[in-house]
């Protein structure tokens, strides 16, 4: 995969230690408008979410990206991209200022890039031989997914030999279920949906006040 190089006036990116450090709960904002986008990412910054993925499947949603990582600089928030697979996703990761890349799966080459172009990587696992390999390329954060087809019992299972890993819990996720899934060992619970439902609000609410 050839090299991307981060734009020069590009920030230190955060680890994600400091991107998740206050608050377990992270917030993907993947298919919509700019509008929309922008108004669900302030939404989760007023709830205390301060870190924002949104996906750059395509172009639009690139420029999606952009505008996000515009509105969080207002606000000294950085945003990261999601469903970066490949060595193209990735320069638009960087064009739009993206802090962090995250990915469903883990490809060594893609994990590399990022780090080599400054952006810390969340790799995407499902299996204790994803996380070797995940942790063999140096990554500490993983993403575990999808986490309601791996179920809560799975991050209580990878406690055994992973103790050290923190885990984000990433699939599936709403203000109903992710109670189970931190108390089962995620670290981290990713939520998209629940920001757009008023009903959802007050119970994402409490859980960040945990």
């Amino acid at each position: 995969m050839a090299s991307v190089k981060p734009a020069r006036t590009a920030p230190v990116a955060p680890t994600f230690d400091e991107l998740f450090a206050g608050a377990p709960v992270m917030a993907i904002l993947r298919g919509m408008p700019v509008a929309t986008t922008v108004e669900l990412a302030v939404r989760a910054w007023d709830l205390g979410i301060d870190c924002v993925e949104v996906p750059v499947q395509d172009e639009a949603a690139g420029q999606v990206l952009a505008a996000v990582v515009a509105a969080g600089a207002e606000r000294g928030k950085p945003v990261g991209a999601g469903t970066v697979t490949s060595a193209g996703r990735l320069e638009r990761a960087v064009a739009a200022g993206a802090a962090f890349t995250v990915a469903p799966g883990l490809d060594a080459d893609v994990a590399r890039a990022s780090v080599a172009a400054g952006l810390p990587h969340l790799p995407g696992v499902a299996t204790p031989s994803d996380v070797q390999a995940a942790r063999a390329l140096g990554l500490t954060w993983l993403k575990a997914f999808p986490a309601s087809v791996l179920g809560a019992d799975w991050f209580q299972a990878m406690r055994g030999p992973f103790p050290e890993v923190p885990f984000v819990a990433t699939g599936g996720i709403d203000a109903g279920n992710a109670a189970a899934y931190l108390s089962a060992g995620a670290r981290v619970v990713a939520v998209g949906s629940a920001l757009e439902d008023d009903d959802q609000l007050p119970r994402l609410a409490a859980l960040l006040a945990r």
